[in-house]
């Protein structure tokens, strides 16, 4: 029996399917073929009866869940009670991020008193566990995923990923996978060979090829200095600290995806070996961007990367794409479809796939301005749950200031070391496309 969630995705896949029909006959300026038109009604009529079935299986849910709540329970003083169990677990806990931070600046300052709640979070950093200022403080694990849950939300990119969670005794990850470089007889899975045979003929064998990915854990820090009165004030500390530096993660973790160097931050697709770089047209126009480029890019993602692909742009490359058109006859047809008008989608798309613009994106005419991207399939980020924090009240000591430092460990990099070369024919494909500085 599928569950809510295996339902919820199968409507995705469903309506992804139908969406793309739509994608192609707009691009290709057509009207659905009578196959198309029978495999849409049939993916709707599924469609309908999953939601049925989740909102039967969520009335269920609700009514169990109704159940097993205790009715005009008699509170005793029960030792096994509930609810003075849920009292004594929310006593060793911190309401919010706030109360956590103030406690760690207290716990630290000359002659404050230390929060028995940090006893249960407190990790050394460094020769002495004993002595604040040789120590740290890890966020407890509710308002640590709170803040890494906003990372992710807030970033465009690192939730699109393939993510794993390295283990806490850890601080790397290796992961096995196939050496393919080239789809050619021969070179399949890096090395093997299927081939007919005759009755009673010789038999050669063939041996697949490995590689490994290794994942090294890097670290993304971020400073906050508070005054005394900004930790007067729990709600302003809060809303500064939880939303200021989850989104500069956020926007930091993006950067690396597309500009890494590797080299203490993750590998970002710009600098990957896998990169296809599709070329202009002859005699193209400089800081222009045209209907042949986005097809040449089109057809150099692999085949089944199309389902999960995104286009990624430059704002500057946005006036480009409106101008895009289909030529037919004397006429023509736009191929840019924008949000919410024909796409009826929160972004624009082009060839049914949506259209994202970044900061981290390059400007218009440089090689990187837009990319066709497979996150899903195509890169791996490995980071270690949770976000540490430091604080000293020495660095701004004379200014009536104090120090928070938050740690974050993460790493990635594309699943491929280099393009693939096809079966049949010269052009190389990847999981990632861009276009030639023009």
């Amino acid at each position: 029996m599928r569950t809510i969630s295996q339902m919820r995705d199968e409507i995705k896949r469903l309506m992804q399917e139908i969406s793309d029909i739509e994608g192609r006959c707009q691009v290709e300026d057509r009207e659905p073929t009578d196959n198309e038109i029978d495999h849409m009604r049939g993916c709707l009529d599924t469609v309908k009866d999953l939601e049925v079935r989740v909102a039967l299986a969520e009335d269920v849910e609700k009514k169990r869940e109704a159940l097993e709540q205790p009715v005009n329970e008699v509170t005793r003083p029960d030792p096994e009670n509930r609810q003075m169990q849920q009292a004594r677990d929310n006593k060793d806990k911190f309401a919010n991020a706030a109360e956590f931070f103030a406690a760690v600046i207290r716990a630290d300052s000359p002659g404050g008193k230390v929060d028995p709640r940090l006893h249960n979070v407190r990790a050394a950093t460094g020769l002495s566990e004993s002595v604040p200022s040789d120590g740290g403080w890890l966020v407890q694990q509710d308002i640590s995923s709170q803040l890494l849950k906003q990372a992710f939300d807030t970033g465009v990119l690192a939730s699109r990923c393939q993510r794993v969670t390295i283990s806490s005794n850890a601080n790397s990850i290796k992961i096995n996978g196939i050496d393919e470089t080239s789809r050619a007889t021969g070179s399949r899975w890096g090395g093997i060979t299927g081939y007919w045979l005759e009755e009673a003929g010789e038999k050669t064998a063939s041996t697949p090829k490995f590689r490994k990915i290794e994942l090294s854990l890097n670290k993304l820090i971020g400073l906050c200095y508070a005054t005394d009165e900004l930790l007067a004030d729990a709600s302003a500390l809060e809303g500064i600290i939880k939303r200021g530096f989850a989104e500069e993660i956020a926007f930091q973790l993006d950067d690396a995806i597309i500009n890494g160097s590797g080299a203490g931050q993750p590998l970002g697709i710009l600098n990957a070996g896998c990169l296809v770089t599709a070329s202009k047209q002859t005699g193209q126009t400089a800081t222009t961007l045209i209907y042949q480029n986005v097809i040449d890019m089109w057809t150099r993602l692999f085949a089944k990367s199309r389902g999960d692909a995104v286009w990624l742009i430059n704002q500057d490359v946005e006036g480009q794409l409106y101008q895009m058109s289909l030529a037919v006859g004397t006429g023509g047809a736009p191929v840019y479809l924008p949000a919410g008008g024909a796409s009826s989608s929160p972004y624009s798309s082009l060839f049914g796939r949506p259209v994202i613009p970044i900061e981290q994106c390059q400007t218009l005419g440089t090689a990187g301005d837009i990319y066709l991207c497979d996150f899903k399939n195509g890169y791996i980020l490995a980071e270690k749950g949770g976000v540490s924090t430091d604080m000293s009240i020495h660095v701004r000591f004379v200014y009536d200031e104090s120090v928070l430092r938050f740690v974050f460990r993460v790493d990635g990099q594309p699943v491929l070391s280099s393009a693939i070369t096809p079966f049949k024919g010269s052009n190389t494909l990847s999981h990632f496309i861009n276009l030639e500085a023009r």
